[in-house]
């Protein structure tokens, strides 16, 4: 009598346990995603950008308002996880330009995290993707007076332009969701 006692109370506290988990689970994440396995159900987390991230396309971005020289930006960006922003689509680009006009009711210029600064005209991105995309203004980059990092919403087109690192821009952040 005694172990159908206790098998009783372990399998009542295994379902709370579990039902207070899956509640918890959803609060946090809002709708999960339940899946078929053998018969059994299996909840998955849906992935998301942290409060304040904006999702577009695959990647989470983040439009820092606050002005640093491209490095700062940097270890700003890495310091919540990220990198400054690489580009890799023009959707992405457009997608990005929109999220800041949204934050500040217009196109400030911003730090991106392309840097030519290791050998000139041999761009790449700080978080070591291929810089395979572009948008460049026409004549850019120049390298005037020894430009190595990439700024957007340059001129009226709102593209890319280089300039000096040590300028103090906004930035745009990007990571993974988690």
């Amino acid at each position: 009598m005694k172990t159908l006692t206790v098998s009783a109370l372990l399998c009542a506290m295994t379902a709370l346990t579990t039902a207070a988990a899956l509640s918890e689970a959803k609060e946090e994440h809002g709708a999960l995603a339940p899946m078929q396995e053998g018969g059994h159900k299996i909840v998955e987390r849906q992935t998301s950008c942290p409060g304040g991230w904006n999702k577009i396309i695959d990647r989470c971005f983040l439009y820092v308002p606050r002005s640093m020289s491209w490095a700062s930006a940097e270890k700003n960006c890495q310091s919540l996880g990220a990198n400054l922003a690489s580009v890799h689509k023009a959707e992405e680009y457009h997608g990005i330009k929109k999220m800041i006009a949204d934050r500040t009711h217009g196109h400030p210029q911003a730090w991106l995290g392309g840097s030519d600064s290791e050998e000139e005209g041999v761009w790449f991105w700080s978080d070591g993707t291929p810089f395979s995309f572009s948008y460049w203004c026409r004549g850019e980059p120049n390298n005037r007076l020894k430009q190595h990092c990439l700024q957007m919403n340059h001129g009226d087109d709102k593209c890319w332009d280089d300039d000096k690192c040590h300028h103090g821009l906004p930035s745009v952040c990007a990571k993974s969701p988690a």
